[in-house]
């Protein structure tokens, strides 16, 4: 998630790309490179090699702070964690609670750490990105190519013996977020960056057709993809759970809030008390940046105090 584009080298500050019709256009990530255990890729999977830059606001890096946890990656992958709000100088490392500073590379910007990695890079600046320290440069900064690498590709150096991505699961999980992504995932911000009543229609009918379609498999099975917990169900939680604090109110997604539905809303509580993943949920973090950071969604700057939701009461899943 990112506000500013480089171009040739030098930082522009730009709004939400959309098309002619108003509908919100999502900039395709740029750097793809792979980690690999054995290293045949020219990244190996080795402790203390690799740094990831996040935000607890960004819900794509929020997926990849998660798997980090649940894998026992934290001693093997540093981390540096952006300040809340976004402004038309990029994400920054500030010193308020909840951020980390770049203690790598030591850049007050985040625009600053792409130019190191490509000094003529154009394209969009955003989190996360895992940086190699050898290097010196960037090698992923693809939420679903990154949890994927943790989850596959570290179990070697992980201290936790977790797989979400078992290999009898794989078609089925890649399938799952695949169907997740455009109209939920991506489709909150199709509504909540719409430019014409048209393009909001369309992207707040797709959302909540899913969300409608997804209360109906959970109530049948505990996860998405069956009785195990996978990557899908994570690339699925970091949006339901910025669902009702911000994107009910701030991206206008209003016809439902995820507690009105009787699986999905006992599912998120599910996910939010999984061992590990509270601890990566800074709400603070969430609800100050999208309110701050959006001047055209929200001119005045405003944070609402609520809503007042207790996803550590009791569940009825599993």
């Amino acid at each position: 998630m990112g506000l500013g584009i480089l171009i040739d080298g030098k930082w522009i500050s730009e709004r939400e790309q959309e098309d002619a019709q108003g509908r919100f256009i999502r900039p395709q990530t740029t750097f793809r490179n792979k980690i690999t255990a054995d290293g045949s890729s020219g990244f190996k999977a080795e402790a203390g090699r690799y740094h990831l830059y996040i935000s607890w606001a960004c819900p794509w890096a929020h997926r990849t702070a998660i798997m980090r946890k649940l894998k026992g990656l934290e001693d093997a992958i540093s981390l540096s964690v952006v300040g809340a709000v976004i402004d038309q100088n990029s994400w920054e490392f500030t010193d308020e609670p909840g951020s980390i500073p770049d203690t790598i590379n030591n850049h007050s910007y985040l625009w600053q750490l792409y130019l190191q990695a490509d000094s003529n890079y154009s394209g969009r600046v955003t989190v996360p990105v895992l940086w190699d320290k050898q290097t010196s440069t960037i090698v992923n900064n693809e939420s679903r190519e990154i949890i994927r690498m943790l989850d596959t590709e570290f179990s070697g150096i992980a201290q936790n013996d977790v797989n979400l991505c078992p290999e009898d699961l794989y078609d089925k999980i890649e399938e799952t977020i695949d169907k997740i992504y455009q109209p939920i995932n991506n489709g909150v911000y199709r509504a909540g960056f719409a430019g014409s009543q048209l393009a909001y229609d369309e992207g707040v009918k797709d959302l909540f057709a899913a969300l409608d379609s997804w209360e109906d498999v959970l109530s049948k099975q505990r996860y998405l993809c069956g009785d195990r917990l996978t990557e899908a169900d994570i690339c699925l939680f970091t949006t339901l759970v910025r669902f009702d604090p911000v994107y009910y109110v701030h991206f206008k997604c209003n016809l439902r809030h995820i507690w009105e539905y009787p699986n999905l809303g006992n599912y998120l509580k599910d996910i939010y008390q999984h061992p590990g993943i509270k601890e990566t949920c800074n709400f603070d973090h969430i609800k100050r940046h999208y309110y701050i950071s959006h001047p055209k969604v929200n001119p005045t700057k405003i944070v609402p105090v609520g809503p007042e939701i207790d996803l550590d009461s009791p569940h009825n899943r599993g």
